[in-house]
């Protein structure tokens, strides 16, 4: 499976993104369909139609050419009045029964949240399956079990370290604990270190030279803290499925903040292009590390929708806000120019990404 992904290279990324946005949109659906309204459009990706197929509701479902992101088209959505499209012809009844515009408040709202709730849901779903089958990775103590794998042609590896070594001392200074082994190694500047090691009963001493990271921007060696992998039950597996999403929530609400505050540079934004080789790079590292950027994907997906943006979910959540508060929806004409602001922000937004990703394009091509 591992070989399968990290073969089909840059690939992955157009999995990556039919499948977010087909959790997405799916959300949309269902619900829609469950309030009764009329599904007429199921599109991933934008543009002209490459296929498709009509089911016996009268949905089309179709793959576009442009795969960064797609829609739902309901019947009678944003309508504003009954009439049906630019004929000006009068909705029927039967036809205001399955339109988006002509349903309850609650229901509205609810389809257009059931979107991001779906990508929350898809994330606890797979994390969940992940600790249950896979498991998890949990740190041990290199006193007791040693130094983990070894990084091929590192300087550990040069220097015969091997896995389960246990590490006694760096450059005289004994080593008790993991953190204590990571300062010794960043704290060399790059010079030569002795390292004592015990290994099956007996002592050897190594010598070896750290290399500055750039990954990590510190000196390493080339060596992995050693986990142990423990798998849980049904329940625990959810609990900390949810634990997690949450967490990740939090830390990518925590960033936003930090852009819109100035503490965080704009150019830690990225956009499609960084997707592509962030999916590209993680799937080389094997199919269980693809699956877990999906499910944190997935969650920046779904949180990214429920900003108080127009022309985002979380816009349209808050016009069904304020149509709760005032008891009738906002006008025609309040609406209409707050979704121009709101696509001037995402246009923005995009502008920014875009600049982002193709200077770093660049940087990595080395033409600047």
């Amino acid at each position: 499976m591992d070989g399968i992904v990290g073969g089909i290279g840059y690939f992955n990324a157009v999995l990556v993104f039919c499948i977010l946005v087909y959790v997405h949109e799916m959300g949309h659906y269902l619900v829609a369909r469950l309030c009764g309204v009329r599904i007429e459009v199921f599109s991933i990706g934008f543009g002209r139609e490459l296929f498709g197929w009509t089911d016996g509701h009268g949905t089309r479902w179709k793959f576009s050419i442009v795969p960064l992101g797609g829609y739902v088209r309901m019947f009678g959505e944003h309508s504003m009045e009954d009439v049906q499209g630019d004929t000006g012809r009068a909705v029927t009844e039967e036809e205001q029964k399955v339109s988006f515009d002509h349903k309850s408040l609650a229901q509205r709202a609810a389809i257009v949240f059931a979107g991001p709730a779906a990508n929350f849901i898809f994330a606890i779903f797979v994390m969940a399956l992940l600790f249950g089958n896979a498991g998890l990775r949990e740190p041990q103590d290199i006193a007791d079990y040693g130094i983990g794998a070894i990084v091929e042609s590192s300087p550990a590896d040069e220097a015969g370290l091997q896995e389960g070594d246990k590490i006694l001392s760096v450059d005289g200074r004994e080593i008790g604990d993991w953190d204590g082994f990571v300062e010794s190694i960043r704290g060399s500047d790059g010079r030569e270190l002795i390292v004592k090691i015990s290994r099956d009963g007996q002592t050897a001493t190594k010598y070896l030279t750290p290399r500055f990271n750039e990954e990590i921007q510190a000196f390493a060696i080339g060596v992995h803290r050693p986990f142990q992998v423990v798998t849980f039950g049904p329940i625990d597996s959810l609990v900390m499925a949810t634990e997690r999403t949450w967490d990740y929530s939090i830390l990518t609400l925590t960033s936003i903040g930090e852009i819109f505050t100035g503490s965080r540079s704009l150019d830690d934004m990225g956009g499609p292009v960084k997707i592509v080789d962030m999916s590209n790079q993680v799937a080389q590292r094997g199919a269980l590390d693809l699956i877990v950027f999906v499910a944190v994907l997935s969650i920046n997906l779904g949180l990214l929708n429920l900003l108080p943006v127009p022309m985002l979910d979380g816009g349209h959540l808050l016009f069904y806000a304020i149509e709760a508060v005032r008891r009738k929806p906002l006008g025609e004409k309040a609406q209409e120019y707050l979704l121009r602001g709101g696509l001037a922000v995402l246009l923005l937004v995009m502008v920014i990404v875009m600049q982002n990703d193709i200077v770093q394009l660049l940087k990595e091509h080395g033409v600047i």
